[in-house]
């Protein structure tokens, strides 16, 4: 079984998934997003797909440690995936700078303003689950 990591926006969900060992994270795509049922619908045919057990949601506190705006709406974007999806292990990830380091990573690689926009939250997903894994491993 693998595990699914989501870098949750209000227009795109970068999605990670991990090896079969649970040791390293790939970034596989970023979901536009049009309506929740079509994200559940996505989310869906990459479990099956992809034998995803848990779901490492980054959650996106502020730097004081408390809970803006953005992660309200992801505390309420993980209920409702946990709530369709009831067999699957759901993770809140303190995902602080992720999406920072990936845009400097992209930009330390040259990676055109353009062609970031199109991988950032990919990026991002791959941070926010590597980061789990690595805790997971020790």
């Amino acid at each position: 079984m693998r595990i699914m990591g989501l870098d949750v926006g209000d227009r795109t969900i970068g999605v990670a998934i991990s090896d079969e060992l649970g040791w390293t994270a790939q970034g596989i795509e970023t979901i536009k997003r049009t309506s929740i049922a079509k994200d559940l619908k996505r989310l869906e045919e990459l479990i099956c797909e992809k034998r995803i057990n848990t779901i490492v949601v980054g959650f996106p506190k502020n730097m004081n440690n408390t809970v803006g705006p953005r992660a309200q709406k992801t505390i309420e974007f993980a209920d409702i995936v946990k709530e369709n999806f009831k067999d699957i292990e759901i993770v809140l990830w303190d995902e602080r700078l992720t999406t920072s380091a990936a845009q400097r990573t992209l930009i330390e690689a040259d990676v055109s303003r353009k062609k970031r926009k199109l991988v950032v939250d990919k990026i991002a997903a791959i941070f926010i689950l590597q980061g789990y894994l690595d805790l997971k491993n020790k």
